[in-house]
């Protein structure tokens, strides 16, 4: 299975965007050090004397303020950003990580389901065999129907858990779609 299919898991999506998201937090914080000149201006009437409060030249009121940059909030917010950044790599590669596992541990385990399969497809052919035998042995009078009884409750019973083993090994194969992906809300 290619691990490109792992990508289609929204938890490994979620901490790539938030990996590209830190990213660009720190180019916004490396865009705070160029200088930068911020100007705001406002007009107003000031007049102490009522006489020049409707009079323009006299009583209007020019201001321009500029910024001060602090450098020391600048550079924690640039620390800040790097650690996120650091942060959030650690997190993608976990969870990267976490998924692969994940995938693994369910391939192997619809492998082990196969084997499984086999073992109880063999065991169950078996013990159909057994039950013909017990029962011509029944048919020869060397033996009684107990054990023809007894006989075929053991081999319902293997042919139960085939049936089970069958039912994990399509569980794990759903698990696997799952694990790469596939049916996530």
């Amino acid at each position: 299975i290619p691990s490109q299919l792992v990508e289609n898991r929204p938890d490994v999506k979620q901490a790539e965007l938030d990996l590209v998201a830190a990213k660009l937090d720190i180019k916004v914080a490396k865009a705070r050090f160029y200088p930068s000149l911020g100007i705001s201006a406002g007009i107003g009437f000031q007049a102490f004397d009522s006489k020049y409060l409707f009079k323009a030249p006299e009583s209007l009121l020019y201001s321009v303020a500029g910024e001060l940059i602090n450098s020391n909030v600048i550079k924690e917010t640039y620390y800040t950003a790097n650690a996120k950044q650091i942060q959030a790599v650690y997190n993608y590669e976990k969870t990267i990580l976490n998924a692969y596992i994940e995938v693994a541990n369910q391939l192997a385990k619809i492998d082990n389901m196969a084997k499984t399969y086999d073992f109880k497809s063999q065991q169950v052919d078996a013990l159909n065999k057994s039950v013909d035998i017990s029962n011509d042995l029944f048919r020869s009078a060397r033996a009684d129907y107990m054990e023809v009884l007894m006989t075929q409750r053991d081999a319902l019973e293997s042919k139960f858990d085939l049936i089970e083993t069958k039912m994990e090994q399509m569980s794990a194969v759903v698990n696997i779609y799952h694990a790469l992906g596939g049916g996530w809300k």
